[in-house]
């Protein structure tokens, strides 16, 4: 990254994660886990491609830091229009401070001062040192400081190039003289985004007129008599606002920051912890392209194949393991990059174990008398690994081709399975009452997966169970939990990559094509690892305060989502298929509706062809540009800018909701639906979400669109299994709110809930001081929006973004907010200060959230540490109450033989397949369960529905 010049460019960093998040949105990215990541990755390719492209010799990224910045103290109204953040973006976020911070660039934020004023300062300081500045930002308002030196630098997007402004470019689009008169522009025009309000009756044209004529603000209002009619009363009647749109639309470059170059130097990334990023967002494309360029860049060749993922159901999350040491020099005992091993493919270590230097002995059993020796063996045990080998990672459609077993290190069996399944089956017949034997304890690796596996076959596993995954997913909740990285980490041990027996792509076999030598090593292996985690992780659960947490919650939770995984989900397929038919006549009458505007039939989904008709035929916008392949830009944010302008843009529009909605859900769902048994099974996580909550994939079941009235068709569709059956849904009311009652022991909040108030209408009664009786629509709708707000650990700023009101209501409701429910506030700053002393947020029983930023010099990541300190304990204790009535569910359930079955968790809901007979029954015990589940000093509340539909149930 060495350059003589000295480059420096300064990101802005909220300003594009929003443009990255609203661009990619309308067609997001959800991984595995259920994580949206499309600012993420919007904001990546920003970045890289500036560090790839541009090679800056300096860099840095500014973010807006939580507290009261100068411009909401002049003018509360200030940006108070802002819609609230996303959830999804706000999730987001930490993701793009670890990425930053892998990619070694300093990250800046001033309490007080908008990102806008740190870049502006630093670039005025940068200009001093001989600097020539790029200011990334889509914001118009850092034209004001372009000179020669500092140059604004306008992101790509829509497919065309990058724009860098200079003076000449600022001022022949405002018509200004230089461009510090954008402030004056600015001042008189006002800005609808930052709720600048400007001088009414003056747009931007008006404004540039004016601003060429007298030259500022000033001048114009000295002036004002000058001026004919209504023009003239507004400049007179508003002038103080004028001068204050021109304050607040001014960058402040006074900021106390410090300009140290060597901090500002680009640097080279730290791979290790960019690739374990990458993995954990499963960004598997961008990994390959970086480290191809990474790789021309310092050694010349072409590609690095660095993703070597296993595909036994061994893994969390994403398949692939962890490939780098802290180190990429190459002294003895440090890991070499670039240096793979032909003969056995592992990436190479000079000082790590593998299964070709680590002493062993794994046998392998086939015969009748073989399986009943390692039975005798394995029975005597108090505890032994197990491990199964499929043809696939679909319990539902996977065969069983073996099994492993442990029970000290580096010693395993390996059984072989027959094909035939009949004789499959017999074999395991011997061994059930081994795995039914509730006296020894199972030991595994995503235990869930083989307790599945073996399900299909009839064989229970019974006693106690220990999961090297979910151990390590409480002792480090943040971390990765696949078996390849655990094995690096605690065990300094390279697994052998499954690529090694089944290849890849096209040429990949299953594990049942493998002879069984090669298997043997592979499964024992597997087995023999997990033994040795085992005994790494056991004391370190105690250690870290989570053997309660473990040994009650998460596992003896892994059998109950193992059954609600096998129980399935029917949907209505004809009921899709008939929605999907609907969707598919509205969009014929969209398409004719568009071909009679357009005057010709073309292809809507053709970017070129919808460009051309757009911009060519009906030349909807004379100022339409084309992107670097010659097409128009189409893109969702640019029609939607231009629906004013002609019918066919809404049409548009709407053609491609449908279209999506279509494709995604309405097409996809029904090619979901397992032919043996005529269900969806979706597969729930335990060990992705830092906070405890589970996720769902394969699909994604806890993401059903329910926002609009065609999104809640296809919950319409989710339906009883049989006749027999009705769907029950039961909700906690309030949980998260309740919680932080119990958890603050605030006497007003705590005596609200005790008395059964609406305590949303309570809260508005106190903040408004007004009779409960006489709360309105509007006051109770924005004390929700506190109490909920609140729960995320918002200052009164962050709460006044996300707020649909103006600034100065938002603080004055925060500070009576406060001063009503004081114990909140001393709740907010007790959780922080503990955190800042112990390392971590804890939930009621003790889940533990690790913020290793809690004490940093970085406000900005500091302040998100403080708001997890905050959060972590609400969200956590919901989802460990959650799960303890799962657990207590699914117990009487079997105890009582019952054939209603736990079909779906979402977050805070339950659903059920309830028996007609047993409706009752069901309910009672959910009802007990739920509100049993974890004793709080407020009443919990169930809100149980039946229906014909999930949606109906809901």
């Amino acid at each position: 990254m060495e350059t003589t010049e000295k480059k420096l460019f300064l990101l802005d960093a909220y300003a594009l994660i929003y443009r990255a998040f609203f661009a990619l949105n309308k067609n997001p990215r959800i991984n595995s886990k259920g994580v949206n990541t499309s600012a993420v990755m919007g904001f990546l390719n920003s970045l890289y491609e500036i560090l790839k492209n541009e090679k800056p010799s300096h860099i840095g990224v500014a973010f807006d830091v939580a507290g009261t910045a100068q411009r909401q103290e002049e003018y509360s109204e200030y940006k108070a229009n802002r819609e609230k953040m996303p959830d999804d973006l706000r999730e987001s976020i930490p993701y793009i401070i670890r990425l930053i911070e892998a990619f070694n660039i300093p990250i800046y934020g001033v309490e007080g001062y908008e990102a806008d004023d740190v870049i502006g300062t630093l670039s005025k300081k940068a200009e001093k040192e001989g600097f020539t500045t790029y200011m990334m930002t889509p914001d118009k308002d850092f034209g004001q400081l372009v000179t020669d030196k500092v140059l604004l630098y306008k992101p790509a997007k829509f497919g065309e190039p990058a724009q860098i402004w200079g003076p000449k470019k600022v001022c022949e689009r405002y018509g200004i003289s230089e461009p510090k008169r954008l402030i004056d522009i600015l001042g008189l025009w006002g800005d609808a985004a930052d709720n600048i309000p400007g001088i009414p009756g003056i747009g931007e044209k008006t404004a540039a007129i004016l601003v060429g004529k007298y030259g500022s603000v000033e001048n114009l209002i000295a002036h004002a008599d000058e001026l004919k009619g209504k023009q003239k009363e507004n400049v007179i009647a508003f002038a103080e606002q004028g001068l204050m749109s021109k304050a607040l639309a001014t960058i402040n470059l006074e900021v106390p920051v410090n300009f140290d170059e060597d901090e500002l130097k680009a640097k080279e990334p730290d791979l290790p912890a960019l690739m374990a990023l990458f993995e954990e967002l499963e960004f598997k494309t961008f990994a390959k392209r970086f480290l191809d360029d990474y790789k021309k860049t310092h050694t010349g060749e072409a590609s690095l194949d660095c993703f070597v993922p296993r595909n036994d159901g061994k893994t969390s999350g994403s398949q692939a393991p962890d490939l780098f040491s802290n180190e990429t020099s190459t002294p003895s005992g440090q890991f070499d990059l670039f240096n793979q091993d032909g003969g056995n493919g592992l990436l190479g270590f000079s000082d790590k174990d593998s299964a070709k230097t680590v002493q062993h002995v794994y046998k392998l059993v086939e015969t009748d008398e073989e399986i009943k020796a390692l039975v005798e063996r394995l029975s005597q045990q108090t505890r032994f690994v197990f491990d199964t080998e499929t043809t696939n990672i679909d319990v539902y459609s996977a065969d069983l081709v073996g099994l492993s077993f442990a029970i000290k290190a580096h010693e395993a069996w390996y059984l072989s399975m027959p094909a035939n399944r009949e004789e499959c089956q017999r074999k395991l017949e011997l061994l059930r009452p081994l795995f039914e034997d509730e006296s020894i304890m199972k030991i595994g690796q995503n235990l869930k997966f083989d307790i599945s596996m073996l399900a299909q076959y009839g064989i229970s596993v019974k006693g106690k169970l220990f999961d090297t995954m979910l151990a390590h997913y409480l002792i480090e909740p943040e971390q990765r939990h696949n078996m390849d990285y655990l094995a690096e980490v605690y065990l300094n041990y390279v697994t052998i990559p499954i690529e090694e027996l089944i290849g890849k792509g096209r040429q990949q076999k299953t594990m049942r094509e493998v002879p069984v030598e090669l298997v043997k090593e592979y499964a024992a292996e597997d087995a023999d690892i997990t033994m040795r985690l085992y005994e790494k992780l056991l004391p370190l659960l105690k250690e870290n305060g989570v053997e309660k947490l473990f040994y009650e919650i998460e596992m003896p939770l892994v059998p109950v989502l193992s059954r609600m995984e096998a129980n399935g989900v029917k949907i209505d397929t004809e009921n899709l298929k008939q929605i999907s038919d609907e969707f598919a006549v509205e969009i014929r009458k969209i398409e004719e509706q568009i071909y009679e505007l357009a005057g010709m039939p073309f292809n809507i989904a053709s970017p070129k062809q919808l460009g051309e008709i757009l911009f060519e035929k009906l030349r909807i916008d004379e100022k339409a540009k084309k992107t670097k392949t010659g097409q128009y830009a189409t893109g969702e944010e640019v029609l939607q800018k231009l629906a004013h302008k002609h019918p066919i843009v809404n049409l548009i529009l709407d053609y491609r909701s449908l279209t999506k909605l279509k494709s995604t859900y309405l097409d996809a769902l029904p090619a979901l639906v397992n032919p043996k048994d005529g269900l969806i099974h979706t597969s729930f996580n335990q060990a992705v979400t830092a906070t405890g909550r589970l996720s769902s994939n394969n699909p994604n079941l806890q993401n059903i669109p329910v926002r609009t009235e065609k999104g809640r068709e296809i919950r319409r569709a989710f339906v009883p299994r049989s006749e027999q059956y009705t769907l029950l849904a039961a909700d906690y009311s309030q949980i998260e709110l309740r919680i932080i009652a119990h958890l603050s022991q605030d006497p007003a909040m705590v005596a609200d809930f005790n008395l059964g108030h609406d305590i949303h209408a309570a809260t508005a009664a106190k903040v408004f001081h007004v009779p409960m009786e006489q709360v309105t629509k509007e006051q109770r709708s924005r004390a929700k929006a506190v109490n909920f707000g609140i729960i995320y650990g918002m200052s009164a700023f962050g709460l006044a973004e996300r707020m649909e009101l103006s600034r100065s209501e938002a603080a004055d409701i925060i500070k009576k907010y406060f001063e009503e429910y004081a114990g909140i506030k001393e709740y907010m700053n007790r959780s922080i200060a503990l955190a800042k002393e112990r390392g971590y947020a804890e939930t009621i029983l003790g889940r533990r959230r690790y913020l290793r930023d809690i004490n940093g010099a970085n406000s900005v990541v500091r302040g998100f540490a403080e708001r997890n300190a905050i959060n972590a304990p609400i969200q956590g204790s919901s989802a460990d109450m959650i799960k303890i009535a799962m657990i207590g569910i699914h117990q009487e359930l079997e105890r009582l033989k019952m054939q209603s079955k736990m079909i779906l968790q979402v977050h805070d809901e339950l659903v059920f397949d309830a028996h007609l007979d047993e409706l009752d029954t069901l309910k009672s015990i959910v009802q007990d369960k739920m509100v049993n589940a974890m004793p709080l000093s407020v009443p919990v509340v169930v809100e149980i529905n039946t229906g014909a539909n999930w949606l109906e149930a809901h």
